[in-house]
């Protein structure tokens, strides 16, 4: 990532999913299709979970990772970026909330920062209540502290309602 010596470096952490199509293939076309610009760079990717779905129980199972990523873009533009990204992917918004998706990216965390705008809410606001988002990013950031609870993510995925969450780890390379 090329940068100019007063650009400022944000750190985010992105949730990347799909359960239609070849799963891995479509999280790992997501993120190499997020980082073509070369305005960010992925600089840690957890494995990949194959996990139930929540909130609409009536579709495949999800193949899930969280990656970490070092970006100049702003929280809004970050957001729009990963909008963007999964329309190219072919992601339709017209269909079942929590239902079927060919990709779905979502900001976990910007830096430590607490957004609560109309358009981006920051930490994700149920991402402390989904074993598919909690189990990658303690593979990769456990120690990371939860801004509004106060709580690391070790913390959050002890909680006994996460463990219930059907969430396996898949053997593969985390490749993007």
């Amino acid at each position: 990532m090329s940068q100019a010596p007063d650009e400022k470096k944000y750190i985010a952490y992105i949730a990347v999913g799909a359960n239609l199509g070849d799963r891995v293939a479509a999280c790992r076309q997501g993120a190499k299709m997020l980082v073509e610009n070369r305005d960010m760079r992925i600089f840690v990717h957890s494995p990949y979970y194959e996990t139930a779905p929540m909130g609409y129980d009536d579709q495949p199972w999800f193949v899930n990772a969280v990656f970490g990523v070092e970006t100049g873009l702003e929280p809004a533009q970050l957001l729009a970026r990963l909008k963007e990204t999964e329309n190219r992917a072919g992601r339709d918004r017209s269909t079942i909330r929590f239902g079927p998706r060919v990709l779905d990216l979502d900001l976990i965390f910007f830096e430590n920062e607490i957004i609560h705008g109309p358009d981006l809410v920051v930490p994700h606001p149920r991402m402390h209540q989904r074993a598919f988002v909690l189990r990658p990013l303690a593979d990769i950031a456990p120690e990371l502290i939860h801004p509004e609870l106060g709580r690391s993510v070790r913390e959050l995925l002890a909680d006994p309602g996460i463990a219930a969450q059907g969430c396996e780890r898949l053997t593969l390379n985390p490749t993007t």
